[in-house]
């Protein structure tokens, strides 16, 4: 019951946050996730830890997660990603004697999916900006088959979701979450050997995800494709409409960047917010993938910037009354989200800050 009511309180804290740090955040597909009984994210991976928070901020199953084994060495880190039910999953990169402890998560996963619940997998395996979908590997058909051959009883659904940003790594960025349609997995396993079950599954996910995602063909031609679509500002969570262009070979003409006249602004709040920008600057330059910039952008700030407004507020009131303190806080989370929903989408973009 603590761990349901510490999960809810910070999941809500991580949706404040992503309101206050995301120009838009659309969704669409709600309607796809069953109400109840196993169901199995399959989700692309375009963006480093904040792809799980998109998605599980935007639907209203209790959802438990699979994520790289790094992420849980350090012992306190591991106590609280384990607390959100995070679970670690091993690669050959992590060293050939990790990948028996996962067995051990499988057969947790297993569990969860007997009992009903949900489970979040990446299936691409690892993240990567590229707006393409990557081949999927088999560990999350694995779980499945797994989970069906020791409960006969049991039906899962799979439901491919797909993640696309305006601009990965920058800020503020738009980003569209969308949801596909459940794939009941007993059918498929039943009429197949184990063998041809697992591909055709990986196939009805990967077609999902190709059109719920922005796919651009990881071929000869992928980087021209992508520079034409950049040069002609297109909006990239458009998601249907990016993929038809991307599929005729037809793309609109090039137009030039909107101007950001909100910079006055930005150079307002960095000042207000000195200490938080100062942190965010030396911690940016101990990232050394471009996809986890989002991820350390945001949690530095989610536990920064309200301490540090907070804190400050404090100050003021004490020196001239509270109504002041509380007049300056509201107003420097104002000034956050007017510049946050209002920067054109394509206007030049600060990524050393927030």
């Amino acid at each position: 019951m603590i761990q349901k009511i510490w999960f809810a309180f910070v999941c809500n804290t991580i949706q404040l946050g992503l309101f206050f740090y995301s120009k838009k955040i659309k969704v669409s597909g709600r309607k796809n996730i069953p109400k109840k009984g196993a169901v199995l994210f399959a989700i692309n991976h375009p963006n480093g830890l904040v792809d799980p928070l998109y998605v599980t901020t935007t639907n209203r199953r209790r959802n438990h997660f699979l994520v790289r084994a790094a992420s849980f060495k350090n012992p306190f880190v591991k106590k609280v990603l384990e607390s959100l039910y995070l679970m670690p999953i091993y690669r050959i990169r992590d060293g050939i004697q990790q990948l028996a402890n996962n067995q051990e998560i499988f057969e947790r996963c297993f569990k969860i999916l007997h009992k009903e619940e949900t489970l979040m997998i990446f299936p691409e395996g690892s993240h990567d900006k590229k707006r393409t979908v990557r081949t999927l590997s088999k560990g999350f058909t694995r779980i499945v088959s797994g989970a069906l051959e020791k409960h006969p009883e049991l039906e899962i659904e799979v439901v491919p979701v797909g993640i696309t940003y305006q601009h990965a790594s920058s800020f503020p960025s738009k980003v569209v979450v969308r949801y596909g349609h459940p794939i009941a997995t007993r059918a498929i396993f039943e009429a197949n050997t184990p063998a041809k079950s697992i591909n055709i599954l990986k196939a009805a996910v990967t077609t999902q995800l190709k059109k719920l995602s922005v796919h651009i063909p990881d071929d000869e031609n992928y980087e021209a494709v992508l520079q034409q679509l950049n040069d002609a500002q297109v909006d990239f969570t458009q998601v249907d409409q990016i993929n038809k262009i991307i599929e005729s070979g037809v793309f609109p003409k090039r137009k030039k960047k909107k101007k950001n006249f909100l910079i006055p602004l930005l150079y307002l709040i960095k000042l207000n917010s000195i200490l938080p920008f100062l942190v965010w600057k030396i911690a940016l330059k101990k990232i050394d993938e471009i996809e986890f910039i989002d991820t350390f952008r945001f949690t530095l700030h989610l536990g920064l910037i309200p301490v540090f407004y907070g804190l400050q507020a404090w100050i003021i009131g004490a020196f001239y009354g509270h109504l002041v303190g509380v007049f300056y806080l509201t107003i420097s989370a104002f000034l956050i989200l007017i510049y946050v929903k209002c920067t054109p989408t394509n206007a030049k973009t600060h990524i050393e800050f927030l």
